[in-house]
């Protein structure tokens, strides 16, 4: 049977295989991005239309794009709803971005580490990944420049606030410079923010595409981490030059968004009872960090090294004796403990050795420190191993 070319790179999701092995009940999951169930809120569907349950508009619902617009301009974006495109959740908009810029060996450039699915996706497409360092503030403005110089990237994705997996939230500084960067250069910007709500110091900061003059621009976000991911609603906001083109490959793919899914987060977004909730989830996450954070001190302080996420979902861990995380998946998950190695985050994955990536949000609170403590012996045992 003959397959596209494009099927040479398809890459199965390491996430999505080390989340099924630890469908066993008895196995303490630091590996995903799961909301905590207790957090999700109740639905009430008695007031749907039955008109909801037929075909829709390819651009999404006219009062969901009006709002998602208002939410936008509150940040400091600049749009109208007609350059707002609800998707299937914003890993679609990764896919339809792809389409829209990446052939094979179309250069690119992204955040080391990046999120797993979005590397998935655009090399699926053959793009070369470029990557430009993190720093505890954002980017490397040095290396930023040197690679928006030298090789003009069709894009740069980025995910400036509570990034996957890192946890960094760009200061306003790099917010700035980056901004200035991609106008000088003329580079398309797509900022990912589906973690942005998820602050627990209460710092906010302007998204950077509402910092550019010049540079074409997607910004896209979602409801999953603050309100269900099954509903699978995000949405996109593109520059003016870019949406139609956007709308057409949206049309293309599955000619519209989940209009149930749809209605269900018109009834949250703008609200107070959405206000609260917010408060509510913030609140719940905050405790949940403060307990891990106390865990890894107990049992990774010799071990690794890493910053207190001020948001997000996620603690990154760097060893402080390298190893390729991923050969300890086998022997964590023969103690009944999953986690993410943080080599796959990585256009490079062997350059970049020593890294964990550990979820605190969905873990029950009475398993965290004996999850820990049987991760910790893991990697003792392995850093021994390896030095004898």
């Amino acid at each position: 049977m003959a397959f596209s070319e494009r099927v040479t790179r398809l890459k199965s999701s390491l996430i999505r295989e080390i989340l099924a092995a630890a469908q066993r009940p008895e196995v303490m999951s630091f590996a995903g991005g799961l909301p905590a169930e207790a957090m999700l809120p109740a639905l009430n569907w008695d007031d749907m239309p039955l008109n909801i349950g037929q075909y829709g508009m390819s651009e999404g619902e006219p009062q969901l794009r009006e709002l998602l617009a208002a939410e936008a301009r509150a940040l400091g974006v600049p749009c109208q709803a007609s350059q707002v495109l609800v998707v299937s959740g914003s890993q679609q908009t990764l896919d339809l971005a792809a389409k829209l810029y990446i052939d094979k060996g179309t250069q690119i450039l992204l955040e080391g580490p990046t999120y797993l699915a979005a590397l998935q996706i655009f090399q699926l497409f053959g793009a070369e990944c470029l990557t430009v360092s993190l720093e505890a503030d954002g980017p490397d403005l040095a290396a930023l420049r040197v690679n928006l110089e030298r090789h003009r990237p069709a894009f740069i994705y980025l995910i400036p606030t509570f990034q996957n997996p890192s946890a960094v939230r760009y200061s306003e500084a790099k917010r700035a410079a980056v901004a200035a960067l991609l106008d000088e250069f003329g580079v398309t910007l797509i900022e990912d923010e589906p973690y942005r709500e998820l602050t627990f110091d209460g710092g906010s900061a302007k998204p950077i595409v509402g910092r550019l003059k010049k540079a074409s621009w997607i910004y896209t976000g979602t409801v999953s981490k603050t309100l269900l991911p099954g509903l699978r609603v995000g949405y996109l906001i593109a520059s003016p030059d870019l949406f139609p083109h956007l709308l057409k490959l949206k049309q293309s793919a599955d000619l519209h968004t989940n209009r149930v899914g749809q209605w269900q987060a018109m009834q949250w977004i703008g609200t107070e009872k959405y206000q609260h909730h917010l408060v509510e989830l913030r609140s719940f996450y905050r405790e949940r960090r403060d307990a891990f954070q106390a865990a890894l001190e107990r049992h990774f302080a010799d071990l690794a090294d890493w910053q207190v996420p001020q948001g997000g979902l996620f603690f990154w861990l760097t060893l402080k004796q390298p190893l390729d995380t991923r050969t300890l998946l086998a022997q964590a998950l023969d103690q009944n403990v999953a986690f993410m190695p943080g080599e796959p985050f990585f256009s490079e994955p062997d350059q970049h050795h020593g890294s964990l990536r550990l979820n605190f949000s969905h873990i029950d609170p009475a398993l965290l420190d004996e999850g820990l403590k049987r991760l910790a012996a893991v990697v003792r045992q392995a850093q021994h191993a390896q030095a004898a």
